[in-house]
């Protein structure tokens, strides 16, 4: 579309940007057939990142444990907290309790709160080995996985330096 000389230039479009666009259209031909050689290289660098990020990636089975408990120990602070909203709403707009617009806000947002931190938990709750489920709140699991994640920051942080 850029190489169409009838085409017409955009009423924004500067008119010094078409000229260039003209007098570079030979060198990007010529530039485009060397190319070629490169990109088959570039495809095998790109199947070596494939099975090194394969190899590091969380396992299909840990990882759908891992969301499991992640939905409920965050879904339920959530629901509790949007449902907690809407019934002293309802409480108050029916005049049956007095509530405090700050009581509401704090309640709702420990609640928004408990379901970040479920999130984190859900995720180091889980087991981290493929054949082994765990226990159903997940302790002992997260015991043995959170000094796993420090100790992991921990190499990071000394070879970057």
């Amino acid at each position: 579309m850029a190489s169409d000389p009838s085409r017409s230039s955009l009423p924004f479009e500067p008119k010094s940007k078409r000229k260039k666009e003209k007098s570079n259209e030979k060198p990007a031909q010529t530039a485009s057939v060397p190319t070629q050689p490169s990109k088959s290289k570039s495809t095998t660098q790109q199947a070596q990142g494939d099975r090194s990020r394969s190899s590091a990636s969380i396992p299909e089975e840990i990882s759908q444990r891992m969301f499991r408990r992640m939905l409920l120990f965050s879904g339920i602070p959530v629901a509790a907290g949007v449902s907690l909203f809407f019934v002293s709403y309802f409480l108050t707009v029916r005049d049956i309790v007095d509530l405090p617009p700050y009581a509401v806000l704090f309640s709702t947002l420990g609640c928004f709160g408990l379901g970040v931190l479920g999130l984190s938990y859900g995720a180091l709750s889980a087991s981290w080995d493929e054949g082994r489920l765990g226990s159903w709140f997940g302790f002992d699991e997260f015991r043995t996985n959170f000094p796993r994640l420090t100790g992991a920051w921990k190499n990071a942080r000394n070879s970057g330096e």
